[in-house]
């Protein structure tokens, strides 16, 4: 039987300094080493019994003192769970363990886990001695690892021998040490408290000069318009007095006799030159009540405007501000460069754009419906129009959607000619439901089309027939565009993950552009047939310079949700929609947002997006229509589609689907997911 680092029955045996064989009493062998083994264990797995003691001891969790076990003999280590031993307990043959680590061994087994002699619980027995040490070294050790006052509260509670002089220069020391650090702390907090408020006051001033900045600008701008409404008031003077003049002169002519009929004495002249008097006279009341409805109107036109101004008064304010400061930068800029003042009398240029911003908002307050028809069947719950598109010379709209077909209307027909039902023009079927449509801005009987099986398809609106058809999209096409400046070009996007440049000259695409996330939106800049912009799930918009596509020239970032449209109002300002319910404008040119529009809800649907170069205006998923000016971040106006909920319907069952403004001008068209077209138009 082995002796020394051996394993008997599964159990570890630490490795023992060989001793010479005794006699074997009752057929066991035996080895009583005097004391515990000092050398390492032999690295042997444990058996199964003895790793159930030693899982069984860890369970029980160590509530012992933490004590650095490397730092002392490795002699007072429990030879089972090999931590220092706690409550030990020696054996008949001499080996120590901790009472729990042997107690849990002998229910498996009856032997020793060192020397594998015969042992039960009968055999053990507390060592009180050894427990003894082991406390003292322990707190020997918590002393060490202790801090100064913990081993001077440890050294009190121990029971100490301290006299009353020792203890008052105690606490002197301790009155002192307190004092410093009171002090330290207080100075401390002063300079936290100097620091900020420093930093507050440097913060404030700043504020300050840019309010004194700004205030400056508003007294220079207030004499610039009272400058001007005295001008204006001077030249309405004036020709008031003129058109006074002018009225004498003609009732005197009038209402005298020539010298002629005076000479004569003739009765009759006079006779027959009184209804012309009472006839201009007259006339005379008639102007005067007609300027006095006319100002009447103006005042109720005026004091309606100035309600407005009212309630969307801070975004005002905050666009006054930064066109204003914006204007002054570039005035200074100038003056640097020209070496002289650029001011002049008038309106300041800030003031001037501002103006226009303040005049166009302030114009308009809803939505006035002025046309409607049915794109569908009456008899259809549903028949939801995806895309509407004026054509080059705004004479045609089309529309289309998942009715698999393009319906041409002529607008002159649909708003001055109301009817239950307007027939189109002009229809042609397609094999797939329809996402966009795009008209060519040059040769105006072409209509391009994509749909969910992502085919993109060029139309001849006067032969009804498909010029050319694309088929390399994998999966839907979402949105196409045609250039405004190279007509015969034309971009798509898809869920496939490409942007494809297609040329009507070619039946290829000759551009290909394979990006990570659904594209949802394409659209190139109105001044150039190299820039494109992209809208796609990731929540950005790729900008691209076609000539470069290895990456792109500007991401812009702080959609929250996929993009779902991108519209150019002008060659630098960008227009997006996302599904996180917001529009953000951005300059393309100087790569910055500009402005964030709220107020219409859309979360998961296409609801469409149109722009013109004051308004931006989209759908909504509230089966509404709303109108942002460009400068405001709240709506200017809205409409609702609210009629169209039959009985048994509810009215947020529906959703605005498609908007599109007819040019530059207050007039647009709308449908919504049940396929009723709307004519609108901005309205006082």
């Amino acid at each position: 039987m082995a002796m020394g680092g051996g394993s008997v029955a599964g159990v570890i045996v630490p490795s023992v300094k060989s001793e010479p064989p005794e006699p074997a009493t009752e057929g066991l062998a035996s080895s009583s080493p005097l004391l515990p083994v000092a050398q390492e264990p032999q690295s042997q797995l444990p058996a199964p019994d003895s790793a159930v003691a030693v899982m069984e001891v860890d369970a029980r969790g160590n509530d012992r003192e933490a004590v650095d076990a490397a730092s002392l003999d490795k002699d007072v280590l429990c030879p089972i769970c090999m931590q220092i031993i706690k409550d030990a307990f020696l054996t008949s043959c001499g080996h120590n363990f901790c009472y729990m680590c042997i107690a849990t061994h002998l229910q498996n087994k009856s032997d020793c886990p060192c020397c594998a002699q015969y042992l039960t619980t009968s055999q053990i027995f507390p060592n009180f001695l050894l427990n003894k040490l082991l406390m003292k070294a322990s707190a020997c050790q918590i002393a060490k690892a202790a801090s100064p006052v913990e081993q001077v509260r440890l050294a009190f509670q121990q029971g100490c021998d301290v006299s009353m002089k020792e203890l008052d220069s105690l606490i002197v020391v301790l009155t002192d040490k307190k004092k410093r650090m009171e002090q330290e702390e207080a100075e401390s907090n002063l300079q936290i408290m100097h620091e900020f408020l420093y930093c507050l006051r440097r913060q404030k001033l700043e504020e300050l000069n840019e309010i004194q900045k700004d205030l400056g600008y508003i007294k220079e701008d207030i004499n610039a318009v009272e400058r001007h409404r005295i001008e204006l008031h001077r030249a309405r003077e004036r020709c008031s007095v003129k058109l006074r003049m002018l009225a004498d002169d003609s009732s005197v002519k009038t209402s005298w006799p020539s010298l002629m009929d005076k000479r004569n004495g003739s009765s009759i002249g006079t006779q027959n030159r009184l209804p012309d008097l009472q006839a201009t006279t007259t006339n005379s009341l008639s102007l005067q009540k007609k300027d006095s409805d006319s100002q009447n109107t103006q005042v109720g036109s005026t004091v309606a405007r100035k309600r407005r101004v009212h309630a969307q008064f801070n975004d005002l304010q905050e666009c006054y501000l930064q066109k204003r400061r914006h204007w002054e930068k570039q005035a200074h800029k100038q003056e640097e460069r020209e070496g002289r003042n650029v001011k002049g009398e008038g309106y300041h240029d800030g003031l001037k754009d501002f103006q226009s911003v303040l005049s166009t908002f302030t114009r308009y307050s809803r939505l006035r419906v002025i046309a409607e028809l049915r794109h569908g069947d009456l008899f259809h719950s549903a028949d939801i129009i995806s895309s509407i598109e004026f054509d080059r010379d705004n004479e045609l709209f089309a529309t289309a959607g998942v009715s698999r077909r393009i319906k041409v209307f002529e607008f002159a027909s649909v708003v001055n000619e109301q009817a239950d039902v307007q027939c189109p023009v002009v229809e042609m079927s397609t094999r797939s439901k329809l996402s966009c449509l795009s008209w060519n801005k040059y040769t105006k009987n072409y209509i391009a089309s994509s749909d969910y099986e992502g085919i993109v398809t060029v139309w001849d609106v006067t032969t009804r027939q498909s010029v050319m058809e694309y088929e390399e999209h994998e999966k839907r096409a979402w949105s196409l565009d045609f250039s405004r400046t190279e007509p015969t070009m034309l971009v798509s996007g898809s869920d496939d993950c490409k942007v494809k440049i297609w040329c009507t000259r070619q039946e290829a695409s000759v551009l290909n552009i394979d990006m990570k996330a659904n594209i949802c939106s394409v659209k190139y800049n109105p001044g150039s047939s190299f820039h494109v912009a992209v809208g796609s799930a990731d929540h950005q918009i790729h900008y691209y310079d076609l000539r470069k596509i290895n990456q792109p020239l500007h991401i812009f970032n702080g959609h929250r949700k996929a993009v779902s449209y991108v519209k150019f109002l002008s060659n630098h300002e960008l227009s997006s929609a996302s599904t996180d319910s917001t529009l953000r404008l951005w300059d393309v040119k100087q790569n910055i947002p500009l402005r964030t529009f709220r107020g219409h809800v859309n979360e998961k649907n296409f609801v469409g997006l149109t722009v013109n170069s004051e308004y931006i205006a989209c759908g909504s998923e509230t089966n509404e229509v709303f109108v942002y000016h460009k400068a405001i971040s709240r709506p200017a106006a809205s409409h609702g589609f609210s009629s169209d909920a039959t009985d048994g319907e509810e009215a947020g069952s529906y959703f605005t689907s498609a908007v599109c403004w007819k040019n530059d001008s207050p007039t647009m068209i709308t449908a919504n997911s049940r396929g009723t077209i709307k004519v609108l138009v901005l309205a006082e």
